[in-house]
């Protein structure tokens, strides 16, 4: 089976979490953390930083690794890499999305995940959901 790595933003602003609904492919309309492939001889934190750039032209901070989730799809096996993350600039444009929101913690179930961003999110609400 095809092994895909990649990184992911779970970008934090003001309490709430960036989620960001797919434009194209097989799971267009589904909802996931911002963020893509590490190129070869890139850090996690320099992919996480030039795929935010390229998806929604910002740059970010990126902060603690949050988890790692190893998900099975029908073609390929997906290990993501999460950070918390958080802007350096307030402007987004979404160039590969179809739509943005910014959720509460409560919020987080009232969109279709994909199904490896179920993993981050289930770790945000046991995380966060006890403080």
């Amino acid at each position: 089976m095809k092994q895909i790595e990649v990184v992911a933003a779970v970008l934090v602003r003001q309490g709430k979490f960036l989620a960001t609904q797919r434009g194209y492919g097989e799971f267009r309309g589904y909802w996931e953390f911002p963020g893509g492939k590490i190129e070869a001889g890139e850090s996690r934190e320099e992919a996480l930083q030039r795929e935010i750039r390229e998806e929604l032209e910002t740059e970010i901070c990126v902060g603690e690794h949050l988890i790692t989730v190893d998900y099975d799809y029908s073609s390929f096996h997906l290990t993501m890499h999460c950070f918390l993350c958080s802007l350096l600039s307030e402007s987004l444009v979404l160039k590969e999305h179809e739509n943005a929101l910014w959720l509460s913690l409560d919020e987080l179930g009232s969109v279709t995940w994909l199904p490896a961003d179920e993993a981050v999110v289930r770790s945000l609400q046991d995380r966060l959901g006890k403080l």
